[in-house]
């Protein structure tokens, strides 16, 4: 596993906020600081279970993110947010974990 960012919930505004409509979501970008930190505010009607929704979360990249699924919490089920990125959410003693598999020659974006 190697460490991508860590996204804090927040119900306030921050700057650089980067809409992302589909998701039911607004964030900052990850990339901006040297440690990963994105800001996230999830919409009223996001379809997200209420601690990814509240307590803050780690995301890490897995070369194999159905191996990595294995005997784990799963809370929010595999799903492809953009092109050549799934991801998947699991709990770990009460906190919400990210783990994301990116097929960097279909991925566009700076994952």
């Amino acid at each position: 596993m190697k460490f991508n960012h860590i996204g804090i919930p927040t119900k306030g505004y921050f700057e650089e906020e980067i809409p992302l409509p589909h998701l039911h979501m607004t964030v900052s970008d990850h990339k901006n600081n040297p440690f990963g930190i994105q800001w996230q505010r999830y919409d009223e009607d996001a379809p997200y279970p209420e601690i990814v929704k509240t307590v803050a979360h780690v995301a890490f990249e897995v070369d194999n993110l159905e191996e990595a699924l294995k005997d784990q919490k799963v809370i929010i089920e595999p799903n492809s947010p953009i092109e050549g990125l799934t991801v998947a959410f699991i709990e770990v003693h009460g906190a919400p974990v990210e783990l994301m598999e990116v097929d960097r020659s279909i991925c566009k974006e700076d994952i």
